[in-house]
């Protein structure tokens, strides 16, 4: 039977990050995609112009609708928005004993906040502890933990207390730290691996941690251990950056669909 993933997570209209990104990635990478939607947002690659919050009674429905009928491997948690939203996934995934990776979003590419500054607490309460696997980049490492995050030994050490914290494993993500490589360190209570990359300088890196989350989970759901799915999702997010169709006049989509694409 098809790997099947859950992912629960705000929609974007511009296609290029949310649930859009989601079920482009698990699709690619041969799994069945099914989704609750958290909230409706109005962007393009420039910016979010408007959020419409989905009723969190409603986004839990949903959740408990595909778990009762189609069920699911694995989740994958993006925007939630708000601290009831998150209490009501929360609920309603009680008894899910599937991998959940969560991923914390906090502001879109263009700034506009995807969190409430008092949901913070909520989700380090009710879901962190819940996750397989927790993958923030560096900004939001650093309003999880409270601590500075400059540099690659800053993200080392605030992943380390993340993980102290509940969370199952932590991929620290460093694409917002200076340097010529793309530095990730994936910590957990079994070891640390640093993974790095060289930098695609490019403007088309929208939706990079949707991809990045969905393509784990998708990973895990197939039965993949959490450092090969790190890995994999790793070449995935990078080969879809250069593969960008170079649409939008910001901060454009990436090539979901680069396995599909001719030379």
């Amino acid at each position: 039977m098809v790997a099947r993933v859950l992912a629960i997570a705000g929609s974007d209209s511009g296609g290029g990050a949310g649930l859009q990104a989601d079920i482009k990635t698990l699709t690619m990478l041969g799994t069945y995609a099914a989704t609750a939607v958290t909230a409706i947002t109005v962007q393009d690659t420039r910016a979010v112009s408007a959020i419409h919050p989905v009723p969190p009674g409603i986004v839990a429905a949903q959740v408990a609708a595909v778990l009762a009928d189609i069920g699911a491997d694995a989740i994958k948690i993006g925007m939630l928005g708000d601290a009831p939203t998150i209490h009501a996934v929360a609920d309603a995934l009680d008894g899910f004993a599937g991998p959940i990776v969560l991923d914390p979003v906090m502001v879109a590419k263009g700034g506009a906040p995807l969190l409430a500054a008092e949901a913070v607490a909520a989700l380090a309460e009710r879901l962190l502890p819940r996750a397989a696997l927790v993958t923030p980049n560096a900004p939001e490492l650093a309003a999880l933990t409270g601590t500075d995050v400059a540099d690659e030994a800053d993200l080392l050490l605030a992943a380390q207390e993340l993980l102290d914290s509940g969370a199952g494993a932590v991929l620290a993500k460093g694409g917002h730290l200076d340097g010529r490589e793309v530095v990730d360190w994936l910590v957990s209570r079994d070891g640390n691996r640093r993974f790095a990359g060289p930098r695609i300088e490019t403007r088309h890196t929208h939706g990079t941690g949707c991809t990045l989350a969905s393509a784990v989970a998708a990973g895990l759901a197939q039965g993949h251990a959490l450092d090969a799915a790190v890995a994999e999702a790793r070449t995935f997010v990078a080969e879809a950056i250069a593969h960008a169709p170079g649409l939008g006049a910001g901060h454009g989509p990436l090539g979901h669909n680069w396995r599909l694409v001719r030379p």
